[in-house]
């Protein structure tokens, strides 16, 4: 029972460690705006790295789902992409708590802010459509092709296309934002919280998605299609 859940252990202590190291590990004064609010760090961008490996996830499910059409790969294709929309959302929030210390407003239409919201937009729709096919096989392979363009669509929105415009966000084009978002200026000390974080939050998302797809299949048993 302990070697299955050794992960979910791992989880918790990861995310403790963070959410009370991060608050008491010493942080380099990069810029006078900057100051604390860079420990927002070890939660943002682990979100934006959680929400990736998460619809990475769903995408390969997405396309088992095609090559071998099982409901169960459609559903664990749902509930990883629902968990991952969920860590894109709390990645908006996140950072627009920052950007309003940092830039004096939460939303500035920032390339980078505009490309993070398109990219979850098109995943939502993702799930309209969804909710509006009843015939189910129907639903399970549409939504598999989709899942494949939203996926793809993330490189455009949140990593191509922001590169290529002016930007007050590390990465753009002209970019003076915040520096404490560029990995390579990143202190030892504050390795020590990242990394860890990066893991903890991940592995939080995938519990969170196969506590949904326990719930999803115990459904799918209960009106026997499965």
């Amino acid at each position: 029972m302990l070697r299955a859940r050794w992960w979910k252990i791992l989880s918790i202590i990861l995310l403790v460690y963070t959410c009370t190291y991060g608050f008491l590990v010493k942080v380099p004064k990069l810029d006078d705006r900057l100051q604390e609010s860079i420990r927002n760090f070890f939660f943002h961008v682990p979100m934006w790295f959680g929400m990736m490996i998460l619809l990475f996830v769903s995408l390969v499910y997405a396309i088992k789902y095609l090559r071998n059409a099982s409901p169960v790969h459609d559903i664990y294709s749902m509930a990883f992409a629902s968990v991952g929309l969920l860590y894109g959302f709390l990645g908006i929030i996140t950072g627009a708590f920052w950007a309003n210390y940092q830039w004096g407003s939460p939303w500035v239409g920032d390339p980078k802010q505009n490309g993070a919201a398109i990219a979850l937009l098109i995943y939502f729709a993702y799930f309209v459509l969804r909710g509006s096919l009843i015939d189910t096989e129907k639903r399970a392979r549409l939504s598999a092709v989709y899942n494949i363009f939203s996926f793809f669509m993330l490189f455009p929105t949140l990593w191509i296309l922001p590169r290529l415009t002016e930007s007050l966000h590390p990465g753009g084009q002209g970019s003076d934002g915040n520096p404490g978002l560029n990995g390579k200026d990143m202190s030892a000390n504050m390795r020590t919280v990242f990394y860890p974080a990066v893991i903890g939050w991940t592995l939080l998302g995938v519990w969170i998605s196969t506590l949904h797809i326990r719930v999803q299949l115990l459904k799918l048993k209960k009106e026997g299609l499965l």
